[in-house]
């Protein structure tokens, strides 16, 4: 007997069986598409924390332009080095159309020439991402015509935006406008963590990424409703003849806290501590246990340690209250100043990792971070006061 594949995907960035909470902006990024060149959402950045869903969403937009409009699809991850790639992938999409390609007046085909032209434009450093995409766009227009369908275009995703790439960016966000005003099919998509982000947003100093991004649809994930994280939780075991427990679920829905990911993971560990064919209270109990564990290794550390030992330790101090804080409890516990207190909440507020929940109160933004940072203090506090004033 085979035994039955567990429907949910706890792995960051894989598409989940159902995407909840989402339809809006996929539908509109959609509209986008089908509206023509200018459209406002055919250039857009997704900001959220963590497991909140921005490389599903990317994945979203990729099936909204390629499986249902049939564009091009270059997706990429914002490292050092993501323009040269992108303009890489452009040379190999047109090198394995190379019998239609050579009816197309294309600056490709001028600096190659021959018949193995795809290696020697790779290796020719004067072929722009600019000029690439402009001999995409033509053949994709000689294609169309072709075959006698509606114009096509390029959809670009770009992951795991970071300031620190931000000459790059310039540069990817120079080619991006030309084309755009230039009125080509293009579309951009852009995903980031808020603390990666936001200095290319405040950045005055380097005009054309402030300028490219301010400019972008801003998309900033939250959490789903406590409907949708039911919704997603059952919809997978429909077809499987599993069902939660009235109970369990309850259970389950109240642990998600919203939280996209950790749907997946409450499914998954509770889909194996499944009694035959239901989810027990017992197996979701035991799953919400495992997923928060998980949680911890794969949001709460990475999160904690893009931050400074004095975000982390005013986070430590902070998860001694059990619900929200003040900040004046807070400079008390650090033995610092509250105008320093404040310097550090507005850096967290920046940041996503907290949220104001009235004026001067503070709480977490990411599920079981309170949690986290308890079982883990001794680790996260700074040196001594006088080390790092």
């Amino acid at each position: 007997m085979n035994p039955q594949r567990n429907p949910f995907k706890a792995t960051l960035g894989a598409t989940p069986p159902l995407l909840v909470g989402r339809d809006d902006v996929v539908e509109n990024f959609g509209h986008a598409l089908d509206d023509g060149p200018g459209a406002h959402e055919r250039v857009s950045l997704v900001v959220g924390p963590r497991g909140v869903g921005k490389t599903v969403l990317l994945n979203a937009f990729d099936d909204e332009a390629a499986a249902k409009r049939g564009w091009t699809v270059i997706n990429e991850t914002a490292t050092t080095g993501f323009v040269q790639r992108i303009r890489n992938q452009i040379v190999r999409i047109l090198a394995q159309n190379k019998t239609r390609v050579r009816g197309v007046q294309l600056t490709i085909l001028g600096i190659g020439g021959g018949m193995n032209w795809e290696s020697a434009v790779l290796d020719n450093p004067t072929y722009t991402l600019r000029e690439a995409l402009k001999d995409l766009f033509a053949y994709q227009r000689e294609e169309d015509r072709r075959v006698g369908q509606p114009p096509t275009g390029v959809l670009i995703t770009l992951d795991e935006m970071h300031h620190q790439r931000s000459e790059e960016i310039v540069e990817f966000g120079a080619t991006i406008q030309h084309l755009v005003r230039e009125g080509e099919e293009i579309a951009v998509a852009m995903a980031g963590i808020p603390s990666a982000i936001k200095p290319l947003l405040a950045d005055k100093e380097t005009a054309n990424p402030v300028t490219f991004l301010r400019r972008a649809e801003r998309i900033e994930l939250d959490r789903v409703s406590d409907a949708a994280v039911a919704e997603a939780l059952g919809f997978p075991l429909t077809d499987m003849g599993i069902a939660w427990d009235k109970e369990a679920l309850a259970i389950a829905v109240k642990a998600c806290r919203g939280y996209p990911f950790m749907i997946q993971l409450v499914g998954q560990y509770s889909f194996r501590r499944r009694e035959g064919n239901r989810i027990t209270v017992a197996a979701a109990q035991s799953g919400v246990e495992m997923a928060q564990r998980k949680l911890g290794q794969l949001v709460h550390e990475p999160a904690l340690s893009d931050l400074s030992e004095v975000d982390r330790t005013f986070l430590v101090r902070m998860a001694q209250d059990d619900g929200p804080s003040k900040t004046s409890e807070i400079a008390e516990r650090m033995e610092v100043s509250p105008s320093y207190a404040w310097n550090y909440r507005r850096r967290l507020l920046d940041a996503e990792m907290i949220v104001e929940t009235s004026p001067g109160e503070i709480d977490f933004s990411l599920p079981y971070l309170r949690e986290y940072l308890r079982e883990h203090a001794a680790a996260l506090m700074v040196k001594p006061l006088e080390q790092w004033l």
